[in-house]
């Protein structure tokens, strides 16, 4: 088995257990003003992150607060560049204030989404936090076309898989409204993550497990059993003899 694991949440994003999460997770993806976030909610979350000595990253995503980013927004592949470039740099300006290094980012629903498979969504996401800093690390879904674009940027990249996601034979998360897209029990979770890391095969909706690598796992922040699914991951790791860190 695996024998070290970083744990991850999207916070900053509204919802009422991210100071909580904070004392369960080791990394922090922080909305940056596209789908969610300001420049309080920033300066808060990464001021409660580095009292609780969680890694920072940025989690951009398009500007569509009223779809929570998880609706395409048609953009040129520039345009989203500079989007992302935009919304990373006002959360390392946020961080600056706080003390608190920004280590990674990690694009948000539908850009994540999207640039699994499009190139050259991949390039664009990757460009805009290499044009910030090429210090920055790619936080990416695992087997996906990010990883190459993290590549050709120049930017070191870390793989995640989805605790509270389904994943397709393909290795992508089954769209949500879709049977079997959400796992919503915080044991069965837990279980089925000791599974992957122990065999590097995840388990698929309507077909045979696909084998991933990973450096982290993520509990989305926003989902009602939060909480509860990252306590119930952590203890089972933490129980199976899993080191719980940052990845590097």
């Amino acid at each position: 088995m695996t024998r070290a694991i970083d744990l991850n949440a999207d916070l900053g994003e509204g919802m009422a257990d991210d100071a909580a999460l904070l004392a369960v997770v080791t990394s922090a993806s922080v909305a940056c003003g596209g789908h969610a976030g300001d420049a309080a909610t920033m300066a808060a979350t990464l001021a409660r992150a580095r009292a609780a000595g969680v890694a920072c990253g940025a989690h951009p995503g398009y500007a569509d607060r009223e779809g929570f980013g998880r609706r395409v927004v048609p953009m040129e592949a520039q345009a989203i560049a500079r989007m992302v470039a935009a919304q990373v740099a006002a959360l390392v300006e946020a961080a600056a204030g706080a003390g608190v290094p920004i280590r990674h980012v990690k694009a948000h629903g539908a850009l994540a989404n999207l640039a699994a498979d499009d190139e050259a969504v991949a390039d664009a996401v990757a460009r805009g936090a290499a044009a910030v800093s090429r210090d920055l690390i790619l936080l990416c879904i695992a087997g996906t076309a990010q990883e190459g674009a993290a590549a050709r940027a120049g930017l070191a990249v870390a793989r995640e898989v989805f605790a509270d996601r389904g994943y397709t034979p393909r290795g992508r998360l089954v769209p949500r409204g879709r049977p079997g897209a959400m796992i919503a029990g915080a044991d069965e979770a837990a279980a089925r993550m000791l599974g992957f890391l122990d065999t590097g095969l995840m388990p698929t909706v309507g077909g045979p497990p696909v084998r991933l690598a990973a450096d982290s796992i993520c509990v989305h922040g926003d989902g009602p059993g939060a909480l509860a699914m990252a306590r119930a991951l952590r203890a089972a790791l933490e129980g199976a003899g899993v080191r719980l860190a940052p990845f590097a």
